[in-house]
């Protein structure tokens, strides 16, 4: 009897590292198509001792924070509004990657002829598993279970027509005290055609102006967020208190390239812990 198991990671903003045996390298981890070349490339890469089959598609979906605050990719169907999944094409779509082997994977978009200024989105979907038989490991006397891990990987594809421009609104914050943290919820909304895609830098000021807590928050706005920061609670008295935020277009996990910059956007909310 043979059991096989497979195993689908989902790497959900977009950050493409090297996967295990079965997986590839990826480069680059976002992809930008302008209205004037409508094509860009990938190139894969694989760094194991065995040859690993790829499958690429495109679907839709961006980044919206849950429930608890944290960042989660909502997939949606294709013919939603923003959508570039429909439009966009791989070559090739499937191939076999020997051992340290790279292949070029060129994207090409047909977009339809009237579509507006703006930037549309869509997700690069990569699956790799190995081209081999998966190995069988005893389990019982009577049981044989075959293991195939299978990857998958989604890049951010951003095609965009016309002047591209962005920023971010803050529409508030609000704090709550847990066990071992004080947790700030920070809806916020982006501005212009582009996704607003950086960081906050967040500090707590106390009543006297003393900066007591500092971090950084990775953000991705496409649309509108509530992202949650926590800062742990130890010392902190409960009182009045100030947030002093500041988002910029910077991400150092991110490729410059696929950023759209914008300056600065910078708030401040009276908080009661």
């Amino acid at each position: 009897m043979t059991r096989v198991q497979s195993i689908t990671l989902l790497l959900l903003l977009g950050a493409a590292n090297a996967a295990a045996a079965q997986g590839a390298s990826i480069a680059p981890h976002a992809v930008v198509i302008d209205d004037r070349m409508r094509s860009s490339t990938v190139t894969l890469f694989n760094p194991g001792a065995t040859a690993i089959e790829v499958t690429i598609g495109t679907a839709f979906g961006y980044p919206v924070t849950d429930s608890t605050g944290q960042f989660t990719l909502r997939a949606l169907d294709d013919s939603t509004t923003g959508s570039a999944a429909q439009w966009i094409t791989a070559y090739p779509r499937r191939f076999t990657l020997p051992p340290l082997a790279r292949q070029t994977v060129r994207l090409l978009a047909h977009p339809p002829q009237d579509i507006t200024s703006g930037e549309y989105w869509a997700r690069l979907a990569i699956t790799t598993r190995a081209a081999s038989a998966p190995a069988l490991v005893s389990d019982t006397a009577a049981i044989q279970v075959g293991l195939t891990l299978e990857v998958r990987t989604l890049l951010p594809i951003y095609y965009r027509k016309g002047t591209m421009s962005t920023s971010l609104s803050f529409d508030g914050a609000t704090a709550a005290r847990l066990a071992d943290s004080v947790a700030f919820r920070l809806p916020m909304h982006r501005d212009g055609v582009a996704a607003f895609i950086g960081q906050v830098h967040a500090e707590l000021l106390d009543s006297d102006g003393r900066v007591v807590r500092e971090g950084r928050l990775p953000i991705a706005v496409y649309r509108s967020a509530e992202p949650r920061l926590r800062f742990p609670s130890a010392g902190l008295r409960e009182g009045h208190y100030r947030l002093r935020l500041e988002a910029r277009t910077e991400r150092p996990d991110a490729d410059a390239g696929a950023l759209v910059q914008a300056p600065p956007v910078r708030a401040e909310f009276d908080i009661i812990i």
